[in-house]
């Protein structure tokens, strides 16, 4: 097939804005109504696949760690309870309007002594099976698109209280199969930088712990899809705090508060002057630049920089350390992809291993997750050690 570098253009731009409905973002240029929803590539990378956390609203960059610390905050696996783990998730995604669109992850860690810890991950996101057609509707070609992450991350114990996290990630986006001479699968590296805290107290005579957490996602180059545009892959920052604390000797409750903002640039408005090879002046910035300048830079200014933070509420009740319930809410603004809802979870303990599952319900109808069950299953393979 023969096409044009404007077609080409074209069609990288159309598949970068099917990505962006299917990971439920708004597609706009600053309209008159406000909305302003920065899009990336490869926005898989912000689909929370642990259940768990899912059943608080994605709030988890703070909680106990578990065995997916892996996709929240690393740095969680350094206080880790047990030796080795492995754990699998299945997220299901539109399945209101398909069956094929999904992501399956798979996790390991393993303790290297009692200071350090090494974890490993793979995400794979199908998206199907679809059918590309030029402007007026005319059938291209049919493909089936993916995308997945290999990540190795690094814990280590920096005090009784503190611990920290490196991880490095090679990311494959592939749009459109190699069914088009000229386009290619994108592929980008990153890391990831986290950091968390733990405080044991006691109150009321019970045990509790105050815990804080940051994590610096997707740390990376920039990915392209012909070598000659390139697109910001989701630079994000997550902090969070936790408190937990036991009830009685059988009950125990937690909550947890989740803030994030992606480190990208926002979108430019464009001068009603400008003529049709009018380019975003983000488009040429460096990663450093647009991670340091995504804070000041919204034209919206300081109103619009607050839009762009998202919020995450969760609260985990577990009784006999065998049987949890989860609840929580998350809020983005109208602006931004206006994602509100409410979650809902549970958790089930036994001694080699653990099952979550979560269920969103959508405030407003435009979530790709909502009404969705979601599942984990880890396995403590400590005694195999």
């Amino acid at each position: 097939m023969i096409m044009n570098q404007n077609m080409k253009r074209l069609l990288i731009k159309l598949s970068l804005v099917f990505l962006a409905f299917v990971i439920n973002v708004n597609v706009a240029q600053a309209q008159s109504d406000g909305s302003n929803a920065i899009t990336t590539a490869a926005p898989f990378l912000n689909i929370n696949p642990d259940s768990r956390a899912a059943g608080m609203a994605d709030a988890g960059v703070a909680t106990t760690p578990d065995m997916n610390s892996q996709f929240l905050n690393p740095a969680k696996y350094a206080f880790i309870d047990g030796e080795m783990g492995v754990a699998i998730s299945f997220t299901p995604w539109l399945r209101k309007l398909v069956d094929d669109i999904n992501m399956s992850t798979a996790t390991f860690y393993y303790r290297l002594d009692k200071m350090q810890t090494v974890s490993a991950s793979l995400r794979y996101f199908s998206m199907g099976t679809i059918e590309f057609t030029d402007g007026i509707g005319t059938p291209l070609f049919s493909a089936k698109p993916n995308e997945f992450a290999l990540d190795a991350a690094y814990s280590r114990v920096l005090s009784d209280k503190f611990s920290g996290a490196v991880a490095f990630r090679y990311i494959r986006s592939d749009l459109t199969n190699g069914s088009v001479e000229g386009l290619q699968a994108g592929n980008a590296f990153a890391a990831d930088i986290g950091f968390y805290f733990k405080q044991p107290m006691r109150v009321n005579r019970n045990d509790a712990e105050f815990s804080a957490g940051v994590n610096i996602s997707n740390i990376g180059s920039k990915i392209s899809y012909d070598g000659v545009n390139k697109e910001y892959i989701p630079t994000n920052l997550k902090l969070g705090a936790g408190y937990q604390m036991e009830l009685d000797k059988y009950n125990s409750i937690a909550f947890a508060l989740d803030i994030n903002k992606l480190l990208v640039p926002s979108n430019q408005l464009r001068p009603e002057d400008a003529d049709e090879n009018w380019v975003d002046p983000n488009e040429d910035k460096s990663v450093p630049s647009a991670i340091f300048g995504s804070f000041n830079d919204a034209p919206g200014g300081f109103e619009q920089e607050l839009q762009e933070i998202t919020f995450s509420l969760g609260a985990e009740y577990w009784y006999n350390k065998q049987f949890a319930i989860r609840a929580g809410y998350f809020h983005e603004h109208e602006n931004q992809g206006n994602r509100k809802f409410a979650s809902a979870g549970f958790g089930l303990k036994f001694n080699m291993f653990t099952l979550d599952a979560s269920y969103i319900i959508p405030m407003v109808q435009n979530n790709p997750l909502g009404n969705t069950m979601r599942f984990s299953l880890s396995f403590d393979l400590s005694d195999m050690r």
